[in-house]
């Protein structure tokens, strides 16, 4: 199946930092697309890879579950890992509990992590009958451009394969298991008003994780998909600035460039 315009993955080779970004469910790299650029623009090795079953169609979705996600991020993070000297994984929404399950189980191979919006539960009130409902009904309605800045659109699905909300459901609830096992420096940033995953969730990652330096930075002006809202550039420069605290040669003329 061709790839939807705009959710495409994205690489670029830059110096011995590297960053892995991860997109959410039914969206795509697009809606990271900015977050991405802007680190490769500063020295940064960047890979942001597009999930199996996401960016072409939701019927490719439903063959699809958390196995085949996070396999996928779990090689690209490997792959920077052989060359780079620090490494970096960034997301939003379940790209967050993808990244936070790759802090868990890579512990000292994750150098720092970012999250947007990390989803910890799928919400709703039909969410304990999807084992069963999946089998009766195929999809619901979308989740995606839960977006305030007028005309801001995300390229993803308009509908929700239920198979695949049934996986993600398994795996959020694995994901929430394994946070105490999380170590890593952390940046947390979150949207008080997000209609597709509630501030409680960010709560809950924070109160789980082991990690003792954490920073929260509230998202004022901007709903879910805040990479391509009113605070991006905020979360951009914040995330920056966290890896050049942490990667001293982040920053510093020639060094991040490996020149």
């Amino acid at each position: 199946m061709p790839v939807l315009p705009g959710a495409e993955p994205y690489r670029h080779e830059g110096g011995e930092v590297g960053v892995l970004l991860c997109h959410g469910f039914t969206g795509s790299p697009q809606s990271l697309r900015p977050w991405a650029e802007y680190l490769a623009e500063r020295g940064l090795t960047v890979t942001l890879p597009l999930l199996p079953g996401h960016g072409t169609r939701w019927e490719d979705m439903q063959l699809t579950g958390w196995q085949d996600w996070y396999a996928e991020v779990d090689r690209e993070l490997r792959a920077l890992r052989e060359r780079c000297a620090q490494v970096f994984v960034f997301g939003l929404s379940m790209g967050g509990a993808l990244t936070l399950r790759l802090a868990a189980k890579h512990g000292d191979g994750v150098s720092g992590v970012v999250v947007v919006n990390p989803a910890n539960k799928v919400h709703g009130l039909a969410a304990p009958a999807l084992p069963v409902v999946r089998h009766l009904v195929r999809t619901t309605k979308g989740l995606t451009s839960d977006i305030a800045k007028d005309g801001g659109v995300e390229v993803g699905y308009d509908r929700v394969p239920l198979h695949a909300a049934h996986s993600l459901r398994n795996f959020l609830r694995m994901v929430d298991g394994e946070l105490p096992q999380v170590t890593q420096p952390m940046l947390l940033l979150h949207s008080p008003q997000d209609h597709v995953v509630p501030p409680a969730d960010s709560a809950r990652v924070l109160g789980r994780v082991s990690s003792t330096d954490v920073t929260e930075i509230l998202l004022e002006q901007s709903y879910h998909v805040a990479t391509l809202d009113h605070d991006a550039d905020r979360i951009f420069e914040e995330s920056y600035a966290f890896i050049g605290r942490l990667a001293p040669s982040v920053g510093k003329e020639g060094t991040a460039t490996g020149g």
